[in-house]
């Protein structure tokens, strides 16, 4: 699993602050949702998002990093990368991944989120290399990799792919998407699309 920007000074599960770009979306996510936070290291969206209400599910392959979310998380202990799939045909309002990538998951990760559910999706980008870690291309999304992994499947609300100074040197590119409800039947001339708050 690829580490958390500041894991390489605060060891692998310090707590950290949730992601603004994670926190951002949270409103779009339904109330009291199930909401899966994959590779969830030591669940720092997994606490932040307890708090407010969602049913949490918390899959990660280091058992002492996920102990202490069982009181507030349905816990997987799964070695993502190998193996199968560790969640069946779950699905879930909201699928949250951050700072890892094993592309092999991408499908299973789109096909995760449920009808009216959200992909918040951040992690690493080609590029990093030049200022820290992680640098393996095996780790690091090429331009534009979440946009095909989640299109045609997805309405992607929101997408960015680029460099930032904080919370420490990085390129990353992330992304928010929807899986829509099928329309409706269209009842006269006042129907309305659906409306998704940036």
């Amino acid at each position: 699993m690829t580490p958390d920007p500041a894991a390489a000074t605060s060891g692998p599960h310090t707590l950290l602050a949730p992601s603004p770009w994670v926190m951002r979306f949270v409103p779009l996510i339904e109330p009291g949702a199930r909401v899966l936070d994959l590779a969830c290291g030591g669940g720092r969206h997994v606490r932040a998002l307890a708090a407010r209400g969602f049913a949490m599910h918390a899959v990660d392959r280091d058992a002492q990093a996920v102990e202490p979310l069982r009181a507030m998380a349905q816990v997987t202990l799964a070695d993502l990368e190998a193996g199968a799939w560790p969640l069946g045909e779950n699905r879930f309002g909201a699928v949250i991944v951050t700072n890892y990538l094993w592309r092999p998951l991408l499908p299973h990760i789109v096909q995760a989120v449920a009808e009216g559910g959200v992909l918040i999706y951040e992690t690493f980008a080609l590029g990093n290399g030049s200022v820290g870690k992680p640098s393996n291309p095996d780790f690091l999304l090429r331009p534009g990799e979440l946009l095909d992994a989640a299109r045609p499947h997805l309405r992607v609300v929101a997408y960015e792919d680029g460099f930032v100074a904080a919370p420490k040197p990085a390129f990353v590119q992330r992304i928010c998407a929807v899986r829509e409800h099928p329309p409706a039947p269209a009842v006269g001339a006042g129907s309305h699309p659906a409306k998704y708050n940036l």
